[in-house]
């Protein structure tokens, strides 16, 4: 038998919680089923049995996308994660904005790099951190 060379393109491992392990898919070909323990081992895994279904070596196989289904409910708290965690991002990057601002404003007011960072609650070497990057 020769061997078949995996198709150009992309493939899609769906990989679904079943028990302790993570049952894996692949829609593309049809009875295609592996399993592992760790969602870091699924898109290997997955390459491992679209390589035998084709007959081809695993490093052959094309992109392998990882589809994770969960529950709902979980689907919506990591969703409600990210945007808390962008709006994190968002709320220190005003932060530090406000900060460099502040400490800008102040040293033109003429305070030493001690009292500026007294009063923004941080070192003076932070201070100086903080200044030096405005005037970069």
């Amino acid at each position: 038998m020769t061997a078949e060379p995996a198709p150009a393109g992309s493939y899609r491992a769906v990989a679904t919680r079943s028990g302790d392990w993570w049952a894996i898919t692949i829609p593309q070909l049809p009875g295609a089923f592996s399993q592992c323990k760790r969602l870091d081992q699924v898109e290997a895994m997955a390459r491992e049995v679209i390589a035998l279904m084709r007959d081809c070596d695993p490093a052959d196989v094309g992109d392998v996308e990882v589809d994770v289904q969960l529950p709902d409910q979980l689907t919506d708290d990591l969703a409600a994660l990210r945007r808390s965690e962008r709006l994190a991002d968002d709320a220190r990057q005003a932060a530090t904005h406000a900060q460099r601002r502040a400490a800008e404003q102040l040293r033109a007011a003429g305070l030493s790099v001690r009292d500026i960072g007294r009063l923004l609650g941080v070192s003076h070497q932070r201070v100086s951190q903080i200044l030096a990057r405005e005037s970069a």
